[in-house]
């Protein structure tokens, strides 16, 4: 019997999120449950806020200034995409975000020279956090995923097959912890559900909790 087509589903995080990580597990366990082919692709919170700086609190006003640290976890997975291709990107995302969220290292050069090693690729790629040369991939890259979805999101960004044979995006699910086998089927089939009507846009609650890392 010929092999059943994957539904794609793309995926644009930064690495620095927490609900992004969150979201990025769940549909690491879709694939295992649904054909699914989740393609990874990049998106930057810094240049997301860079032009609303003053409304964001001081603590995170300066992490997400030119040169502030948000912007080295981005840069080396862009980098990274760059010089070895975009199926490099969710293994290095999965390597970073274990260090920087569930082990706790942060936005830390440790964890991003720690990661590279892991997935095989060169620890030189960390000094990419501290560059600009591959901000215009990045930011081409970040506009694809907010075209698709609109100016009034965060991080992560999902594209899934539309009703009229497009892609329809959303922000999220944000959801914690990741839900697993046959839960998370049944989110990834609402997602398809709900990208299936022409006119859905939001649904929303306020989170009574943090993300849960397992």
């Amino acid at each position: 019997m010929p092999e059943t087509a994957k539904t794609p589903a793309d995926f644009w995080f930064d690495p620095l999120c927490p609900w992004a990580w969150m979201t990025s597990r769940w549909m690491l366990e879709v694939e295992k449950v649904r054909p699914v082919e989740v393609r990874w692709h990049v998106m930057s919170l810094a240049v997301l806020n860079e032009n609303k700086l003053d409304q964001l609190p001081e603590e995170y006003r300066e992490k997400m200034r030119p040169g502030g640290s948000s912007w080295g976890p981005v840069r080396v997975c862009i980098a990274a995409e760059q010089q070895y291709g975009s199926e490099v990107l969710g293994p290095l995302y999965t390597a970073l975000g274990t260090r920087m969220h569930n082990q706790g290292l942060g936005r830390s050069r440790e964890a991003v020279l720690a990661a590279l090693e892991n997935v095989g690729l060169p620890v030189s790629l960390a000094d990419a956090a501290d560059t600009d040369a591959y901000d215009k991939q990045l930011r081409a890259s970040h506009k694809e995923g907010i075209d698709l979805v609109g100016q009034e999101v965060g991080t992560p960004v999902i594209a899934v097959p539309g009703a009229d044979g497009g892609r329809i995006a959303f922000f999220g699910p944000v959801v914690t912890p990741a839900p697993k086998g046959e839960e998370a089927a049944r989110l990834w089939d609402g997602t398809l559900m709900v990208a299936s009507i022409p006119g859905f846009y939001e649904i929303k609650r306020t989170r009574t909790v943090g993300p849960v890392f397992d």
